[in-house]
C-alpha cells in the first residue's frame, strides 16, 4: 500500500524567534537607525524620525503612569488611523498595560460590550468620524461600565492633559516599569468580529505579535530602507501588527495615508512618500486601479507589499504587478486569534502560487489539515479544515474559557474554521468556510471556486457567491455581481447560466443571481456574506 504524504507541514528555520519584548525591541531600531523616519503621517503632515518617535512614546507612556495605569491594566484605543493610535500601541507595550483595540465602526451597544467585557479604565478616542461623534457615543455608554475612571480624546485638552501627567514620573519609574515585562505578558485585545452573538477578546502578547510582524516583514525582505503605506485599519492585526510591528522591528518606516482607506489618498502617499511597500485587501487594490486617473501616479518606488483578507482574483494580481510594480507582492493568510499569520507566499512565486495559494507556512509556525467530524489529519490534497499552531496562538479569549475551549484544542491547536487543502508543494488553497460551504443536494460547493471562474467574465468586476436556502435541494447557489460597465446593457442569470455551461458541473452552476452597486463590508475590507445570504436570499 501506498503511504501518502499527510497534510501537516512546520516552519522550520535557523533564526530563533525573537525573545524580547515590544520596547525592547524598539529600542534596537532605535539605537541602530535614531535619525531614519519612523512615522510619517500624510493627512496631518507630521513626522517622526526612530529617536523623536521614541521619545513620544516614553512621554506618553509616563503620561499612562501618571494616570496610574498599572500593569495588567486594560486601555482602551477607538480611533481611526492616527499617529496617537501609533503612539497608544507602543505606550501601552512599554508599561505592561493591555491595548484593547476597538472597531471604529462600533456603535453605542457594541462598544459598551467592549467597554464592560475588557474591563477598560482609560479610553482614548478620535472626536468623531464619517458624521459619528464618537464623544456622544461615548457619554451614551460610560454610565454602563463601572470600571471606565478617564475618557481622553485625541487632539483636544484631555489628550494634552495625558500627556502633562507625566511630568512628573521619572525615566527611572519608566525603566522600573519596563524591567517588569514579560515577554510573555499580554498587551493587546482584538475583538473578533463575530457573524452572530457579541465579539469575542483574543489576548495576545509581546512574544505573539512581535514575533508575527518580525517574520511577515521577513517574509518580504524588510530593511531599514523600506518604507510601508499602511491604508488598512490599525484596529485589526493587519495594521498594527503585519504593518506597524512589521516595519519598526526592521527599522522601515510606517506611512499613514489617510485617515481611512481612500484610494487616491493611497496612491498619493505612495508617490510623494517614495513608499516601497503597500498593504490592502483586494477591493482596496481594485478601488485604486480603477480610479480614472490611475496612471498618472508614478508608483515606480513600490516594489512589494501585502495582499490579504480574502482570496485575490488573478487578473487584479496581475495589474498589481505590472502596473503598481509591486513584483514581489505577498499574500498573507490567517485571524486574529493567531497574531495574525500562519501562511504566506514567498518573494519569488510565480502567479500561480500567489492567486491560487495562500502560501505556505511560516516559520516556527505548523499547519495541518483535517477531518473537521473526526479530527484524523488528511492526506495531502484533500479538503478540511485548516488548524495552526506554534507561537503565533492566542492566550485565549478575554475572561471566556468557555469559547477558547471551542477553537483552541488541548494540543493548543486553533481550529480556524476554514477549509483548506494542502498540496504537495507545501502551499495551502483556502477553500471556503465551513460554515460558507454551500451543500446542495448533497454535493458539496467550494464558493471561492466558482467565483474565481466568474471573474473571468468580461463584464464581472466582482462576485460573491453565497449559499441560500432551497426547497428540494437544501441550498442554491446565489451569485452576487458587481459588473464593470453597468450602462453596457442588462446583465442576465441565462447569460450568466450560458456562461458557466459545459464549464462547471451542473450543481455549481448559479441558479440566482443579484446585480449590486457594492458589497456589505466589514471595516478591515472584508465582505459580509451573512449579509448577501440574509439579504438577497429570496
Amino acid at each position: 500500500m501506498t503511504v501518502r504524504t499527510l497534510s501537516y507541514a512546520h516552519g522550520t528555520s535557523a533564526t530563533p524567534l525573537l525573545g524580547d519584548t515590544v520596547p525592547r525591541n524598539l529600542r534596537r531600531a532605535v539605537e541602530a537607525w535614531p535619525e531614519r523616519e519612523a512615522l510619517v503621517d500624510v493627512f496631518s503632515g507630521r513626522r517622526w524620525t526612530y529617536a523623536q518617535f521614541d521619545a513620544a512614546v516614553a512621554e506618553l507612556a509616563r503620561g499612562l503612569l501618571g494616570r496610574g495605569v498599572a500593569k495588567g491594566d486594560r486601555v482602551g484605543i477607538w480611533a481611526v488611523n492616527c499617529p496617537e493610535w501609533v503612539l497608544v500601541q507602543y505606550a501601552t507595550a512599554r508599561i505592561g498595560a493591555i491595548m484593547v483595540n476597538i472597531n471604529p465602526a462600533y456603535r453605542a451597544h457594541e462598544l459598551a460590550y467592549v467597554l464592560e467585557q475588557s474591563g477598560i479604565s482609560v479610553l482614548i478616542s478620535s472626536t468623531g468620524h464619517k458624521g459619528t461623534d464618537y464623544r456622544a457615543l461615548v457619554r451614551q455608554v460610560a454610565h454602563e461600565c463601572p470600571e471606565l475612571r478617564e475618557k481622553v480624546f485625541i487632539g483636544e485638552d484631555s489628550w494634552d492633559a495625558l500627556v502633562a501627567a507625566g511630568a512628573s514620573v521619572t525615566d527611572e519609574r519608566l525603566r522600573a516599569r519596563e524591567a517588569e515585562l514579560s515577554c510573555d505578558d499580554p498587551i493587546n485585545i482584538q475583538y473578533t468580529s463575530g457573524t452572530t452573538g457579541f465579539p469575542k477578546g483574543a489576548t495576545l502578547s509581546h512574544h505573539n505579535i512581535l514575533n508575527n510582524g518580525y517574520w511577515v516583514g521577513e517574509t518580504v525582505a524588510y530593511t531599514e530602507q523600506d518604507r510601508v503605506c499602511l491604508p488598512v485599519p490599525f484596529y485589526h492585526c493587519f495594521g498594527m501588527v503585519m504593518g506597524n510591528l512589521g516595519a519598526t522591528s526592521h527599522g522601515a518606516c510606517i506611512v499613514i495615508p489617510a485617515p481611512s482607506f481612500e484610494p487616491a489618498a493611497t496612491l498619493r502617499a505612495v508617490q510623494d512618500e517614495r513608499c516601497t511597500s503597500l498593504y490592502g485587501v483586494p477591493t482596496m487594490f481594485i478601488a485604486e486601479l480603477n480610479l480614472p486617473d490611475f496612471a498618472s501616479y508614478d508608483l515606480s518606488t513600490l516594489r512589494t507589499g501585502i495582499m490579504a483578507g480574502s482570496p485575490c482574483p488573478a487578473e487584479v494580481m496581475k495589474r498589481v504587478v505590472a502596473e503598481m510594480h509591486m513584483a514581489e507582492v505577498s499574500i498573507c493568510y490567517g485571524m486574529t486569534e493567531t497574531s495574525p499569520v500562519s501562511l504566506q507566499t514567498r518573494r519569488d512565486d510565480d502567479l500561480e502560487r500567489r492567486t491560487g495559494t495562500v502560501g505556505r507556512v511560516l516559520p516556527h509556525i505548523e499547519v495541518k489539515v483535517i477531518d473537521p467530524v473526526t479530527g484524523v489529519t488528511l492526506p495531502r490534497g484533500e479538503p478540511g479544515e485548516l488548524c495552526t499552531r506554534g507561537y503565533s496562538v492566542m492566550l485565549g479569549y478575554w475572561n471566556d474559557p468557555g469559547r477558547t475551549a471551542e477553537v483552541v484544542d488541548a494540543g493548543r491547536w486553533m481550529h480556524t474554521g476554514d477549509l483548506a487543502v494542502l498540496r504537495e508543494d507545501g502551499y495551502a488553497q483556502i477553500v471556503g468556510r465551513i460554515k460558507d460551504m454551500i451543500i446542495r443536494g448533497g454535493e458539496n460547493v467550494y464558493p471561492r471556486e466558482i467565483e474565481e471562474f466568474l471573474y473571468g467574465h468580461p463584464r464581472i468586476a466582482d462576485v460573491q457567491v453565497v449559499g441560500v436556502p432551497h426547497e428540494k435541494y437544501g441550498e442554491a447557489v446565489l451569485a452576487c455581481v458587481i459588473l464593470r460597465d453597468p450602462e453596457a446593457g442588462e446583465f442576465t442569470l441565462d447569460e450568466l447560466r450560458a456562461y458557466c455551461r459545459d464549464r462547471l458541473a451542473h450543481y455549481k452552476v448559479p441558479t440566482r443571481l443579484r446585480i449590486l452597486d457594492a458589497f456589505p463590508m466589514t471595516v478591515s475590507g472584508k465582505v459580509r456574506k451573512i449579509e448577501l445570504r440574509e439579504g438577497y436570499g429570496e
